[in-house]
């Protein structure tokens, strides 16, 4: 049995490795969150938060191993979705709203891969970004 010996200004407390079973994890404890989801053409990105919209945690298909091309790809986002979900049990997490973000080829499967770990859906909306005036014209050529 070893001893952890911490020194404060007041007195010095030990600890056993028994009472380390009864200590609180550092880990959050969230039932509700929100799941965001970024999709380009060429990654897709998920960052789970909790109500007041503090990050916990995030992935990306890039982080997961796939370069290039297959980072925009539907399969990709769904394994960055299952693994993400696998990290937030570990949380306690039951239920999400979805936000969707972007215009790629994940969008879809990402949600997919999240709830196929059973985690309930309230809600999805979708905030992509939609110019109101378009592009400026180009300038006119000077000779």
């Amino acid at each position: 049995m070893a001893k952890k010996v911490t020194t404060t200004t007041e007195a010095v407390k030990t600890t056993d490795d028994k009472s380390k079973s009864q200590m609180v994890s550092s880990k959050k404890r969230v039932e509700a969150g929100i799941l965001h989801v970024q999709s380009t053409y060429n990654n897709t990105k998920l960052m789970l938060t909790d109500k007041a919209g503090n990050a916990l945690m995030w992935g990306s298909s890039g982080g997961a191993g796939f370069r290039g091309a297959k980072k925009g790809t539907p399969f990709a986002a769904a394994k960055v979705g299952e693994t993400l979900a696998l990290k937030a049990v570990n949380i306690g997490l039951k239920e999400v709203d979805v936000v969707v973000k972007g215009v790629g080829s994940g969008r879809e499967s990402a949600i997919r891969g999240f709830a196929s770990k059973g985690f309930i859906i309230t809600s999805i909306k979708d905030e992509t970004p939609i110019p109101f005036n378009g592009p400026q014209p180009k300038k006119p050529r000077r000779v």
